[in-house]
C-alpha cells in the first residue's frame, strides 16, 4: 500500500518512529511524501497517488489495457488545463480542458490500489484525435487492437466522447474508416 507522509504519520505518530520503519524496512520511502510497504512499486500507483486529481492516459492506459505491447518509458498523465506544471521526467502530463477531462474517467484496481483512467472508448477517440502526432507503426497497432475488440466498444460512449469536440465529423469519419 502506498502512504502520505499524512498517513504514515497518523499510522506511526512521530518523525522518530517512522524514521525507524523506514530503517526496519517495515516501510520504504518512494519520493518526497509518498511512503509504501513495498520496495517497488507500480509507477501508475505511485503517480495516481502523487496526483489525485490526474488521470491515466495515452501510451500508459493503451498498455495497461493490453492494447500495446510497448512498454512506455513514462506515465502519461491528464490534468485540467488550469493545473501547474508537473515537474518530473517521469511524466509526460496533457492538459485537458476541465469541462471535458472527467469524461470517461474510469477506477481500475492496480496492485490493490486504484487508480483513475479513461476507459477504452475515451482513449480510442484520443487516439484518433492524436494520429498525427503518433509514429505510423504504434498507430497501427492500436488500431489493430481496437479492430479485434470492436464489438466490445460502447458505441454510444464513442459517440457522446466525439461529441465534446469541435471536429466531431471529422473524427467520426475516420474512426469508421480506421476501426469499424
Amino acid at each position: 500500500m502506498i502512504y502520505t507522509y499524512k498517513e504514515l504519520k497518523n499510522k506511526y505518530n512521530t518523525d522518530y518512529n517512522i524514521k525507524k520503519a523506514i530503517e526496519k524496512r517495515e516501510v520504504y520511502k518512494l519520493e518526497k511524501g509518498l511512503y509504501s510497504d513495498k520496495e517497488y512499486v507500480n509507477p501508475l500507483v505511485l503517480y495516481s497517488k502523487k496526483y489525485p486529481k490526474a488521470i491515466i492516459t495515452m501510451d500508459s492506459a493503451f498498455y495497461f489495457y493490453d492494447l500495446t505491447d510497448v512498454i512506455p518509458q513514462k506515465v502519461y498523465l491528464a490534468t485540467d488545463s488550469h493545473a501547474r506544471k508537473i515537474e518530473s521526467e517521469n511524466i509526460v502530463q496533457l492538459f485537458v480542458d476541465g469541462k471535458i477531462l472527467n469524461e470517461g474517467k474510469v477506477t481500475e484496481k492496480i496492485e490493490d490500489e486504484y487508480v483513475n483512467i479513461y476507459d477504452k472508448e475515451r482513449l480510442l477517440v484520443e487516439l484518433i484525435r492524436k494520429r498525427n502526432q503518433i509514429s505510423f507503426d504504434y498507430y497501427k497497432e492500436l488500431i489493430s487492437s481496437y479492430r479485434e475488440s470492436s464489438d466490445k466498444l460502447d458505441m454510444y460512449k464513442i459517440e457522446k466522447y466525439l461529441a465534446l469536440y469541435k471536429n466531431e465529423v471529422n473524427l467520426s469519419n475516420a474512426l469508421l474508416r480506421e476501426v469499424f
